[in-house]
């Protein structure tokens, strides 16, 4: 991915100059230096690499709140303001779709974890945790998100 490439167009448009050990004055090169390359370059490796499927440290929403209907909005608002809080990157929508839809399309952007948030999780003291790729599991609230803050800093690979 790292560039390293010589210019001889730029040192003469600037008009640089310099003194040779016999005096002379000369154009010098410039040589451009990208370690990573360009960063389109870059995150276009990071995708390919990980086909979308970024580890949970990487991935640009680690958890998708899921409300199964519109009396849960609430709780789920206050779940991803929660997250975030904690440094979790999170998502939720209010829209008037059916779970099945909701879970299908985070499973499609292929977010880490979703939290389906019901009548059972309404007090936040247990929330339905599904792991990308992974069934379903229900744990405390506080549990799940010292998990995720460890996984988070440790970047593990999987979750």
């Amino acid at each position: 991915i790292a560039t390293n490439q010589v210019d001889f167009a730029v040192p003469g448009r600037f008009g640089l100059t310099y003194v040779d050990k016999d005096g002379a004055e000369k154009t010098p090169l410039c040589i451009h230096r990208a370690p990573l390359g360009t960063h389109e370059r870059f995150i276009g490796f990071l995708i390919e690499h990980y086909a979308g499927a970024f580890p949970l440290w990487l991935a640009p929403i680690q958890v998708q709140v899921i409300p199964v209907g519109k009396d849960h909005w609430r709780t789920a608002k206050k779940l991803h303001k929660m997250l975030m809080a904690e440094g979790i990157r999170s998502a939720y929508d209010e829209l008037r779709e059916t779970v099945g839809y909701k879970i299908r399309k985070a499973e499609k952007m292929k977010v880490p974890y979703m939290l389906v948030i019901g009548d059972k999780e309404k007090a936040l003291r247990t929330v339905n945790v599904r792991a990308r790729g992974k069934g379903e599991k229900r744990v405390t609230l506080k549990a799940f998100i010292a998990k995720v803050k460890e996984d988070i800093a440790k970047r593990k690979a999987t979750v």
